[in-house]
């Protein structure tokens, strides 16, 4: 019988043969692994833009407590400007990750107004959003 320490080794460095019930052993151990790890336990959401802090979205209308609300969101916290529907999606999740009242997700963006600089480029989106 082989010691523990061979056996160790052998499965360490994988040089069981195809078709050996301990190489059959190994994948299914692997598999297991893979397809039962709950996503939870991975934070690798990938990041789009700069990190999203709250001093890059500022309330400019409206107070906390109403149900209509204006916010002005940094442009870039977000990725070059795009479509209307991906760039409200964009801002939706920026507001969200952004601000603690916003973090339920329970509010719509009615308007989006971009604010640009002299040269006209975007700086940042005037975001109206009603609760």
């Amino acid at each position: 019988m082989a010691s523990l320490k061979a056996i160790l080794g052998r499965t360490f460095f994988w040089s069981y043969e195809r078709g050996t019930w301990q190489y059959d052993l190994a994948v299914i151990i692997i598999l297991i692994f893979v397809l039962g790890t709950p996503p939870r336990w991975f934070h690798d959401e990938p990041q789009v833009g700069l990190p999203t802090a709250p001093a890059e979205v500022k309330l400019v209308a409206g107070t906390e407590k109403d149900s209509q609300q204006t916010y002005r969101i940094d442009a870039r916290v977000l990725a070059p400007p795009e479509q209307t529907p991906a760039l409200q999606s964009d801002l939706h999740n920026a507001l969200k990750k952004a601000l603690p009242s916003l973090r339920d997700g329970r509010f719509s963006i009615l308007k989006i107004d971009p604010v640009r600089d002299e040269d006209g480029n975007v700086i940042a989106y005037q975001v109206e959003i009603r609760r």
